[in-house]
């Protein structure tokens, strides 16, 4: 008889507990309006599909505002693969790739908040929490010499240890404007995103921190259904949810949406955006895939960046496509070129200029590709273009794998691969 496999779950499950029972919420709490800094009592309009919201946003003293994000998984030390063989290690975590894309780009500063252990030697740019109880998160990625299938496709990840989960004592009371849950291996407890809930006027949840599982003898990360887990009783209060393609079977899509935005990324198909009552693709920049770590991060920090200055939600999924295009074309956190990273700064500010005054200024989240969304996808093409990340047709122009088995990236620099 075949042994059945042991998997050990990093967080607790309600197999009992259907999404379904917890429709009759109010919708109201499925999609709180981001919210620009300011400190002053202004309306916040909605747009959610044919219908409209408008709540009345309170000022907050000035003492209990941490600024704007908070940004929460832990930093990990990632090892790569090919055929068994190591060709690559450096710093990994949801933390390092989403502080790449925010740090330059947000308006306002965010707080990070990542455990480590002892043994962590990576210098940052948001000093993590130092464990005494716990190494740091390490995990092993294996690629093959061909593309196979499974989760993630391309990579199959083995998680060797953990660091110890992030407690919600760990996050301070402060509010934020929002709130980003980008665990990647069980640190962010039920508990613990029930606190951000608390604090942050919108959340952003990568999917991945609440139903990974790993197995108890190697590590292999898999995957089980949302509605088996605890979190499921907080999704009415989660105003985006990202998954990936992979990811997706293990939600209930047409339930989910009916309390929550659901972004689902599909690699060189772009991302797809579901709310209540639509849907709506946007396209992918081609890309050549070098190394598919950290992808789905640099689309949420752009996805993020994006909202934060006012775009539409199809137009900030954009930006978010293209941080992750140009994500998988470098092996471990990308390198972004300055000129790149001020040129679309620049141009969100200028995109932005509609909601730049201080007070009494309404800010709609709008599920519709704005009218200059055609012309925002063409400025990305440019930059990257012109800054020596893509070719005139889209593609990477200067990344290729050389005889000697570097990766040679367009800014002149090579790692191993």
């Amino acid at each position: 008889m075949e042994q059945r496999r042991r998997v050990r779950r990093v967080h607790r499950s309600v197999s009992s507990f259907s999404i379904s029972t917890i429709l009759s919420l109010s919708l109201s709490l499925s999609l709180l309006p981001f919210l620009c800094n300011t400190e002053c009592s202004r309306n916040t309009a909605i747009s959610m599909g044919r219908e409209e919201e408008t709540m009345e946003d309170h000022c907050l003293p000035k003492s209990s505002m941490a600024g704007g994000g908070l940004i929460v998984g832990n930093y990990c030390h990632d090892v790569l693969f090919r055929d068994g063989v190591v060709v690559g290690e450096g710093l990994g975590g949801a933390a390092s790739f989403l502080s790449n894309v925010l740090d330059p780009l947000s308006s306002n500063p965010s707080l990070y908040i990542s455990k480590v252990g002892p043994d962590f030697s990576y210098s940052v740019s948001h000093a993590p929490i130092t464990s005494t109880s716990s190494q740091t998160t390490l995990f092993h990625a294996h690629f093959p010499s061909t593309p196979g299938g499974g989760y993630h496709g391309d990579r199959v990840l083995h998680c060797i240890r953990t660091c110890e989960p992030i407690l919600p004592s760990d996050i301070p009371s402060y509010k934020f404007e929002f709130g980003l849950a980008a665990g990647v291996a069980g640190e962010i407890l039920p508990e613990t995103l029930a606190r951000m809930l608390d604090l942050c006027r919108v959340m952003f949840v990568d999917v991945q921190g609440l139903i990974r599982i790993f197995d108890s003898e190697d590590g292999a990360v898999g995957l089980i259904p949302l509605r088996s887990t605890a979190f499921v009783e907080l999704i009415p209060r989660i105003g985006f949810l990202k998954a990936s393609a992979e990811e997706a079977p293990f939600l209930d899509l047409e339930e989910l949406r009916k309390v929550c935005c659901v972004i689902v990324t599909e690699g060189k198909n772009g991302c797809s955006v579901y709310w209540n009552d639509g849907e709506v693709n946007v396209a992918a920049f081609p890309a050549v895939q070098i190394d598919p770590t950290g992808a789905g991060d640099s689309f949420l920090g752009g996805f993020v960046v994006g909202l934060s200055w006012g775009l539409a939600v199809p137009d900030a999924a954009l930006l978010g496509n293209f941080f992750g295009a140009l994500t998988v074309g470098q092996i471990g956190i990308p390198k972004f070129e300055l000129s790149l990273l001020k040129a679309v700064r620049q141009e969100l500010e200028r995109r932005g200029t509609q909601y730049s005054e201080h007070c009494q200024r309404k800010l709609s989240v709008s599920y519709q590709k704005s009218v200059s969304h055609k012309d925002f996808q063409e400025f990305l093409f440019r930059a990257a273009e012109l800054y020596g990340s893509c070719s005139s047709d889209g593609t990477r122009e200067s990344i290729h794998i050389g005889d000697n088995g570097l990766c040679e990236l367009y800014d002149g620099h090579s790692k191993i691969l």
